[in-house]
């Protein structure tokens, strides 16, 4: 059976508090889970706590996955929606619609060498909470902007223009000194 099925298949078991089948579940899904909270968060820590706070409600929840799509399509839309009310939530407490675009600080980094996978998450973590999810939800996700739009309460061209600041900022923030 493939990987997939055995997953598919580990669900109703998971829901049934057999805690090898949920420790099954979150191996295979933690990683991917962990990155995308790791990209809306934009630090390791609030990343670790979202990312714990995503299982749990996802094994509150197993009972009710219908199996209508496949189990990690199910989790990354619970860990999709649970990143999305910890920013807006965030954003809330400091009082914050949209941040200004200001002056930008490169990371540091030694020589001229290629741009690193850390480089960037870094980057990204520096974007403000607006261009940032409109961001990682349409370039790394790979949502179309219309579904953008919907998911941030937006209009489909502020989800445009938040992805395009970000884009502006991301380059400044990545250039070479």
């Amino acid at each position: 059976m493939a990987e997939t099925q055995v997953v598919h298949a580990l669900a109703p078991a998971a829901a049934s508090d057999d805690e090898s089948a949920f420790e099954a579940l979150y191996r295979t899904h933690a990683k991917r889970i962990y990155s995308l909270a790791y990209r809306f968060a934009g630090n390791a820590a609030e990343a670790e706590d979202l990312l714990q706070e995503i299982f749990l409600q996802a094994y509150r929840k197993l009972g009710g996955f219908r199996r209508e799509s496949a189990l990690g399509t199910w989790l990354h839309r619970l860990a999709v929606n649970r990143c999305l009310d910890h920013v807006r939530s965030r954003a809330a407490r400091q009082d914050a619609v949209t941040e200004p675009l200001g002056p930008d600080h490169p990371p540091d980094r030694a020589g001229t060498g290629p741009i690193t996978h850390l480089d960037l998450e870094r980057a990204i973590a520096q974007l403000p909470d607006a261009c940032r999810m409109a961001f990682v939800l349409h370039d790394v996700e790979g949502y179309e902007h219309r579904e953008v739009a919907k998911r941030l309460g937006i209009a489909t061209g502020t989800s445009k223009s938040q992805v395009h600041k970000a884009r502006l900022r991301l380059r400044r923030l990545l250039r070479r000194p």
